[in-house]
């Protein structure tokens, strides 16, 4: 059976054992955390969630995505800016799916 979840204003679609790396979270590694916003499981279609729903999941750590440089210029007015940026990602192992 899969879900497809919402966090972080992105959706992912998931199977007991699948890992996802998504938007960061306010929680440790090594805890348990139930996502709530699930539009989809089996071939059931939430209007726009599915009530009584849920994924549990286990966060396995918090990392740092990779590094992205953002290059700005603008020809012939000597205007460089160079910047570089990590996204902060929560990385999630994915236990159960609850269609309740």
């Amino acid at each position: 059976m899969f879900a497809v979840i919402k966090t972080g204003g992105k959706q992912y679609r998931v199977v007991p054992g699948d890992v996802i790396k998504v938007e960061k979270l306010e929680v440790e590694a090594g805890s348990t955390i139930a996502l709530d916003q699930v539009l989809m499981v089996g071939d059931k279609i939430g209007t726009p969630l599915v009530q009584g729903a849920s994924v549990a999941a286990e966060v396995v750590a918090q990392d740092r995505g990779p590094k992205i440089i953002v290059f700005k210029k603008k020809r012939r007015q000597n205007y460089r800016r160079k910047n570089g940026h990590r996204q902060d990602i929560t990385v999630l192992r994915i236990t159960e799916i609850s269609a309740a």
